[in-house]
Order: C-alpha cells, then structure tokens, then sequence
C-alpha cells in the first residue's frame, strides 16, 4: 500500500487549497478513504472521510461548510478541497485507509498565515 499526498503550501487566511493523495497497492475503489492533520503540539485528528463509492461523507465541525472531500475511483486519487481557510487550518494533512491495519501517506504541509 502507497499513499502519496500532495498540494499543500503556503496560503493566505481566506484562501484555498487543493490536496490530491494518489493511492496504489490495493483496490482503491473498495476501501473508505479519510484525511486527517496534526497540528504542531497537537494530536492527529480526523478531517474528513468518504465511503468507497464517494456516495457518503462526513467531516469534523470544525471543517463542515469549508472543507470538501472526493475521490476519482478511476484515477485511485482522494481529494480534499479546502476553502476559507483559517490560520488554525495550519497542520500537516494525512491520507489514511484501513486496510486490516492503518496506511498513512507521508503527509503534506499546509500552513495558513498572512
């Protein structure tokens, strides 16, 4: 299993940002997908979570109205769009899936400051 993220860097407040996570090493279009971040100082959250045909989400409060997630089962590529972006926003994003155990990517940075 691989996962791969991308797309993080450096954003204003108000702005947005496009996370892709490229998986391989398993049939991505079975398995729930999730993203989650860790701020600096602060434990590893779960952010958001999509079910293997991309037809259920849910997402943390504290994201719910700005964050997006989706996925392009042809593609086996997850995505977080990320919008009104605010300067606690700022943590390293993970992708994960379960798959008997915990997969993690790498993660990619996102930092929100003016």
């Amino acid at each position: 299993v691989q996962l791969v993220e991308s797309g993080g860097g450096l954003v204003q407040p108000g702005g947005s940002l496009r996370l892709s996570c490229a998986a391989s090493g398993f049939a991505f279009s079975s398995y729930r997908m999730s993203w989650y971040r860790q701020a600096p100082g602060k434990e590893r959250e779960l952010v958001a979570r999509i079910t293997s045909a991309g037809d259920s989400t849910n997402y943390a409060d504290s994201v719910k109205g700005r964050f997006t997630i989706f996925r392009d089962n042809a593609k086996n590529t997850v995505y977080l769009q990320m919008n009104s972006l605010k300067v606690e926003d700022t943590a390293v994003y993970y992708c994960n899936v379960l798959r008997y155990v915990d997969y993690w990517g790498k993660g990619t940075l996102v930092t929100v400051s003016s």
